[in-house]
Parts: C-alpha cells; structure tokens; sequence
C-alpha cells in the first residue's frame, strides 16, 4: 500500500493532467486515490487517538509519580523536623550513630527585604520589557489600529 505521501503525489499528477485526459479517466482515477488517502487518514486517525490516550496516561502518570515525590519529600522535611527539635529539646547539637552523623549547624545567611519600595536602584536588577500580547491581541479585536501589529489565524486538523 503506497505512502500518504505517495498518495498525495499521484493524486496532485492526475489532477494536473485536467485538460490532457478524457475528464472520465480523471475523475475516475482521483476517486481511487481519494479512497485510498480516506483509508489512510482512518489509519491515521486510529494512531492518534492512541498516541493522544498514551500521552494522557503519561501526563497522569507523571502527576500521580509528582505527588509521591512530594509525599516523599515532606515525610522527609517532617522527620528532620521532628529530630532538630528533639535535639534542641535534650540540649545537643550532634548524635552519632552506627551508620549517621547528625548535626545541627548554621544555615549560610539569607537576605530578607523587609520595605522592597525602599530598596536604592543600584540594587535593583534590570529586566528587559515585556510584550503584552494578549493586551495586544485585545486592541486589535476591538479594532484600534496598531501600525505595528496585526492578528493572524491560521488552521490546523481536528479529529472529532
């Protein structure tokens, strides 16, 4: 069976020759590779409905392995918790054991803003604007004219 591809190319060869061949031939000749490009997208279509199924078993697979993840890792938080303040509370800063070391110790310093409005410029991180296309998008639906901007729409397949 010839390619979607293959398909299309024939079907393109036949149609140019309008005009040089009894019309019957043609008509009779693009019916066949219509049929067979119809057969072809029901062959497509089957494929994507199963790749779109898989992608969305992925997509739940990958959130339910996130939320275990993050199970995890605030079991984790919890724990560490639980043993800085026993240790506090017992007055120690390290616990050794067979197989771990446990010591409390000094995180590096963090910097807190506590008035971000006060803040002098030369501290201040310079960013490049941003375009507010969908504020864009807005004017021009209303009609405003914006020399420098246009809306464009273009298509693409739906499978229902």
């Amino acid at each position: 069976m010839a390619t979607l591809y293959e398909l299309t190319s024939e079907w393109l060869q036949v149609y140019e020759m309008v005009g040089e061949v009894d019309q019957e031939v043609i008509d009779d000749t693009l019916e066949s590779i219509e049929g067979e490009i119809e057969d072809k997208a029901e062959g497509y279509g089957r494929v994507i409905a199963q790749l779109n199924a898989d992608a969305d078993a992925l997509a739940a697979e990958i959130r339910r392995l996130q939320a275990k993840k993050k199970a995890a890792e605030n079991a984790v938080d919890r724990m560490k918790h639980r043993l800085q303040e026993s240790m506090d509370a017992i007055g120690t800063k390290t616990i050794q054991t067979r197989l771990f070391k446990f010591r409390i110790q000094k995180n590096p310093p963090k910097v807190v803003i506590d008035h971000p409005e006060a803040v002098p410029e030369v501290y201040l991180i310079p960013q490049d604007p941003k375009v507010d296309t969908k504020g864009i998008s807005e004017a021009l639906k209303r009609g405003d004219v914006l020399a420098w901007a246009h809306l464009e729409q273009g298509e693409s397949l739906r499978i229902g």
